[in-house]
């Protein structure tokens, strides 16, 4: 039996950003097949109750970016918690990634996964550009253009639709969204918890 987890998450999500490496790292570490699942978080909210940034509270806006501060200097890991190219639609970048894992596998698209984010949240680009996004691919020694062209398509759209309606199914209302044998862990603070589940399922294997 292998050992699976659901990766439920948005290119646009800083806290996407700063669990993505130790997510991926903590997978190998224990010998767990990641499903790369980018959704769209705009769906979700509209039946989770979740509101877009710039329509919360100011109390909960200003705490966000405490916590984003928190995070990023605990870790170690570089972030502008306001960037110049946010908010920004992650659909193109999303199915570009689920190209990427159509084309050339997991690993490859996680990869990618992370230079867009980092892109988006370190680096001050635009991960709703085109052009960006083919450099962005290019940075990581892949075709930009040519899957670009792949993500443009019927098929890409059809899994991003059902990562979408499958992460509702499973009560997503978050990102990072991380599902093991049915049970979720919402956010990159849940990862300890989520080691534990991987130490479980490997126990029952």
């Amino acid at each position: 039996m292998r050992k699976i987890c659901q990766y439920f998450f948005s290119p646009i999500s800083p806290w996407s950003y700063l669990g993505h490496a130790r997510f991926v790292a903590l997978a190998k570490q224990h010998g767990v097949q990641i499903e790369v699942r980018p959704l769209d978080m705009g769906k979700v909210f509209a039946v989770s109750g979740g509101l877009p940034l710039a329509k919360r509270a100011p109390q909960r806006q200003a705490y966000r970016l405490t916590e984003l501060a928190r995070w990023s200097e605990f870790l170690q890991l570089p972030i502008n918690a306001q960037p110049k190219f946010f908010p920004v639609s992650p659909d193109a970048a999303s199915k570009l990634i689920i190209a990427t894992r159509l084309a050339l596998g997991v690993e490859v698209a996680l990869d990618l996964s992370q230079a867009i984010m980092r892109a988006l949240w370190a680096e001050e680009k635009n991960i709703g550009d085109a052009d960006t996004l083919a450099q962005i691919a290019n940075s990581c020694e892949l075709d930009g253009r040519m899957l670009l062209k792949s993500s443009d398509t019927a098929s890409v759209q059809a899994e991003y639709d059902r990562n979408t309606d499958d992460g509702i199914a499973a009560n997503v209302f978050g990102a990072p969204w991380y599902v093991v044998e049915g049970e979720g862990f919402w956010g990159q603070d849940r990862l300890d918890f989520l080691e534990r589940a991987f130490c479980r399922q490997a126990d029952q294997l």
